[in-house]
């Protein structure tokens, strides 16, 4: 099992374990079916490895329907 995974790192970023693993199947699918990585340096990964590898650098992420956070520049009132 890949170490990450284990981390609540990457299931807080998603927003629980639930959405982790969808995420994580809906990626894997489309890896499979032929999407290119969105990561640089895949060479000897799994595609689990490079799933999990776009998620922790924010390459791909849930789509809730919501508007995207803005990190970093934010105006504080």
């Amino acid at each position: 099992m890949i170490d990450e995974l284990k981390s609540e790192k990457i299931v807080n970023k998603v927003g629980g374990r639930f959405k982790l693993t969808a995420l994580v199947q809906k990626r894997l699918s489309e890896l499979l079916q032929g999407s290119r990585p969105l990561i640089e340096d895949v060479e000897g990964k799994t595609m689990l490895e490079i799933v999990v590898q776009e998620i922790l650098q924010d390459k791909i992420a849930i789509d809730d329907g919501l508007p995207a956070k803005i990190v970093g520049n934010e105006k504080k009132k």
